[in-house]
């Protein structure tokens, strides 16, 4: 297992896509609801706990080899909103595509020609992970550490927050994101004995409501 592939699979320069995607924050902004670091760390740890255990969890359980038509039909019935689900086919087709090169796999080209408009992105994840030779606590770290610091980075270019800020902030959730990997590899080993029925099923309405109302926007400065 390489711990090299770990760190150039989580790198924010991987060109995965995720520089072009919020995670919430831009309407989360709008709304008045992340104004600094504090709420931005707020945001970020409800984040985690909800829709960032879901995606660690189907990650982890990719890495595992479960069924990826099985696992995107599980992350589409946890993700309510149609700009979500949009999103995350787009993040996972990116992905996909950036992986393809780098890790080069007759699975992941499998789940190309299955999914020509993107699988889901957590479930790619955990399959480019499996490519890459890692294990299912590190696709749940890769998931887990994205869903915080993605918003992270975009609040900086938001409201102009300073960066040494934003880093302090992911920093003071590294034990949290810590624990919520962990629980996600233990789930994914719960889904290969008895279905994604018990995969996490965690909901942030707020995310939902804002992503909605985000898709509509006539100008924004992210995707999603």
């Amino acid at each position: 297992m390489s711990r090299a592939a770990l760190l150039v699979l989580a790198d924010g320069r991987f060109p995965a896509g995720g520089h072009a995607h919020s995670g919430g924050a831009e309407a989360a902004v709008k709304a008045g609801r992340v104004t600094g670091a504090a709420s931005l760390e707020e945001f970020c740890r409800g984040r985690l706990h909800t829709t960032g255990l879901v995606s660690a969890a189907l990650a982890a359980t990719a890495a595992l080899g479960v069924d990826p038509e099985e696992l995107d039909a599980a992350a589409d019935a946890r993700t309510p909103s149609p700009a979500l689900r949009l999103a995350a086919r787009r993040l996972g087709r990116q992905l996909l595509r950036a992986a393809r090169v780098t890790w080069p796999s007759g699975e992941l080209d499998a789940v190309a020609r299955a999914f020509p408009k993107g699988a889901h992105h957590p479930v790619v994840l955990g399959l480019v992970a499996r490519a890459a030779g890692l294990g299912a606590i590190d696709a749940a770290y890769c998931a887990a550490y994205e869903c915080v610091s993605g918003p992270a980075g975009a609040t900086v270019r938001l409201l102009s927050l300073d960066p040494f800020e934003a880093t302090g902030a992911l920093a003071r959730l590294a034990p949290e994101v810590d624990r919520v990997a962990g629980r996600a590899a233990e789930m994914a080993r719960g889904v290969v004995e008895e279905g994604t029925d018990v995969l996490p099923a965690g909901s942030a309405p707020l995310l939902e409501i804002g992503a909605e109302a985000h898709a509509g926007w006539g100008v924004r400065l992210f995707a999603s």
